[in-house]
C-alpha cells in the first residue's frame, strides 16, 4: 500500500495546501489527520464546515483508489454531529461495498478526544484507468 501513499502524499496538492496528513492506506481503508489552524475557522470560530468535508473527501479518495484503479466521487453526503475549534481532526474510511463500477465508502471524522465530529458517506465511480 505504500504506492497508494506516496501517490496521494505528492500529488494531492489541496489536501497538501490545507495541511491534511495521510497516515495509512490499506486496500479500501485509509486513515488521515487534519491539525486545525486559524485558517480553518469560520467566522463562528469553529472548524469550518467545507474545511471537515475536505478532510472526509480525502479520506474517501484514498480508500476508493487504494485498489489501484482511478475512482471518482459521484455522490456524497456529510452530516456534522459537533463543532471544533482547537486540536486534531481525524478521518478513518472504510469500504462498504465494492464492485467493478462503484464503491461506496463511509468516513468518520472524530476529535483527538475521540468524539463524532461528522460522518460522510461517498459513492465512487470506478473507472478503467490504473493509478499505479
Amino acid at each position: 500500500m505504500q504506492q497508494a501513499i506516496d501517490f496521494f502524499r505528492q500529488n494531492d496538492q489541496f489536501a497538501n495546501h490545507c495541511g491534511i496528513e495521510l497516515l495509512s492506506a490499506e486496500p479500501g481503508k485509509s486513515h488521515a489527520k487534519m491539525g486545525i489552524q486559524t485558517f480553518h475557522l469560520n467566522g463562528a470560530k469553529t472548524v469550518h464546515g467545507g474545511a471537515i468535508f475536505t478532510l472526509a473527501d480525502y479520506a474517501f479518495a484514498v480508500a476508493a483508489n487504494s485498489h489501484g484503479q482511478l475512482s471518482l466521487a459521484i455522490n456524497t453526503t456529510i452530516s456534522f454531529v459537533k463543532a471544533s475549534s482547537a486540536g486534531t481532526l481525524y478521518a478513518e474510511a472504510v469500504e462498504l461495498a465494492k464492485n467493478r463500477r462503484t464503491g461506496t465508502y463511509e468516513v468518520s471524522i472524530k476529535n483527538e478526544k475521540g468524539e463524532l465530529v461528522a460522518q460522510f458517506l461517498g459513492t465512487a465511480y470506478r473507472k478503467d484507468e490504473t493509478l499505479f
